[in-house]
């Protein structure tokens, strides 16, 4: 099992930017994805960014050019910059890993191991 623990999140304004982070309890086996996800309650999961190597990610077009997605290289941890933040950005937002194989794509489907979540709530 690996365990993933997101911390980062808060309130902020229209504008404001946070940075979310996932810190994993160990480095998955072998070759992995991650990626962050964000549920509104009562609404489905939405994917936001996908990590494969950090020539290889992915973003949904609602975030392209405000969210960057990256690894720290010594620690098995993926953060979230979040610049330019909007109300339609609240949400919860939770952290997805693969193990034993790379996954190109946003299917939340695709990721076993799940973080518990860190809220973010953007006020006009």
């Amino acid at each position: 099992q690996v365990q993933l623990v997101e911390s980062g999140g808060g309130s902020v304004q229209t504008g404001g930017s946070l940075r979310l982070s996932c810190a994993a309890s160990r480095y998955p086996y072998a070759a992995y994805s991650m990626a962050w996800f964000r549920q509104v309650a009562g609404k489905g999961r939405e994917a936001v960014a996908l990590f494969m190597t950090p020539r290889a990610t992915m973003y949904a077009d609602s975030v392209k050019g405000r969210f960057t997605v990256s690894k720290d290289n010594a620690k098995p941890t993926l953060y979230l910059q979040m610049n330019n933040l909007k109300p339609d950005d609240t949400a919860m937002y939770y952290c997805a890993a693969t193990e034993g194989r790379r996954y190109w794509g946003l299917d939340d489907q695709a990721f076993p191991y799940w973080g518990q979540g860190t809220q973010v709530t953007v006020s006009s």
